[in-house]
């Protein structure tokens, strides 16, 4: 969404709470990002390398996605953006799930 049509609460909130910044969502539990509603074509884009061993979800190391990089809290990135699942992109700056991410983490939730 252009910057130009968000409200202005959008914008704090999309600057509090800055996913490349963040990706206390990425690093949270290996138990979140399972697929659910992806269709074959959508997990087949997925790298195998990033895909957990039983298939259904993706790999962690710990509790951290492998397709993430960088420094919690810091700055981060998702090695598959583009073809991440759809609990990825579910998570929104600021909902529930990343408040309690970022709570889980010791980073600021307000």
């Amino acid at each position: 969404m252009a910057a130009a049509s968000l409200s202005s609460s959008q914008l704090s909130t999309a600057a509090l709470f800055d996913c490349q910044s963040c990706g206390a969502c990425c690093s949270y539990s290996a138990e979140w990002p399972r697929f659910s509603t992806e269709d074959d074509a959508q997990l087949d884009r997925i790298p195998a390398k990033y895909v957990a061993a039983n298939e259904s979800g993706m790999r962690c190391e710990g509790v951290r996605c492998s397709a993430l990089s960088g420094e919690v809290g810091k700055s981060t990135a998702c090695g598959i953006y583009e073809v991440r699942p759809d609990v990825c992109r579910a998570c929104m700056p600021g909902d529930d799930d990343c408040l309690m991410a970022r709570h889980a983490h010791g980073l600021p939730t307000t």
